[in-house]
């Protein structure tokens, strides 16, 4: 696979994720600074939202982050790439932890108008809720509780201070659903042939013990 392929692959398999939880700003001492601090990440919190017309359930675990590179992660308004990027890890002016709540974010925002109009948005309440876009590398599905777990974020493209709760209503996600769905149907074909097996093997030690065989 090309890395051209790997790419497209990459993008296809990208999800975005809303949490309810309130972002906070601050001043730090000093009115001139921009500072926007709120979770990007809640571990172990479910989610669940109907889907094609059952609860489907969503939690994120707490070592999910283990052997994530956040060394180079942006804070983008909407997921957008044609909006100016408000922060970066890479320049230390966005700060991304990961505590026993979920994965925090602490933002200082430089001296820009764009900059400046989000933040009194986040002043007045008009924004209050974060985002992350990422692909996940390992995941388990309880078929029975309709509840996915995703077990490893293998890649973090971004936070993002979000004023559209869009989480079930992407392509991506919905992309991610048709896959979950796929895997689910999978499982249940397997267990069917487990359970046929199994039939064949009692019917089996049936007909010995009758001595028929």
């Amino acid at each position: 696979m090309t890395e051209q392929e790997k790419k497209k692959n990459q993008t296809k398999n990208k999800e975005i994720r809303l949490f309810a939880e309130n972002l906070e700003v601050r001043s730090a001492g000093d009115p001139d600074k921009m500072i926007v601090e709120g979770y990007a990440v809640v571990f172990e919190s479910e989610a669940t939202h109907s889907i094609w017309g059952s609860d489907y359930t969503e939690v994120i675990s707490r070592n999910a982050f283990d052997g994530c590179d956040l060394k180079d992660v942006p804070l983008k308004y909407n997921h957008s790439d044609n909006f100016l990027i408000l922060a970066r890890t890479r320049n230390k002016s966005l700060q991304l932890e990961l505590d026993e709540k979920g994965l925090k974010v602490k933002a200082e925002l430089i001296d820009t108008q764009s900059n400046r109009d989000i933040y009194k948005s986040l002043q007045c309440g008009l924004l209050d809720k974060m985002s992350f876009c990422f692909t996940v590398s390992e995941e388990t599905y309880d078929v029975k509780a309709n509840k996915r777990t995703i077990n490893k974020i293998e890649n973090l493209y971004d936070v993002s201070i979000v004023d559209v709760p869009f989480y079930d209503t992407t392509e991506i996600y919905a992309r991610a659903l048709d896959s979950l769905d796929n895997e689910r149907k999978q499982l249940d074909n397997l267990q069917a042939k487990k359970r046929l097996l199994q039939k064949k093997i009692t019917l089996r030690n049936n007909i010995i013990e009758r001595g028929l065989l």
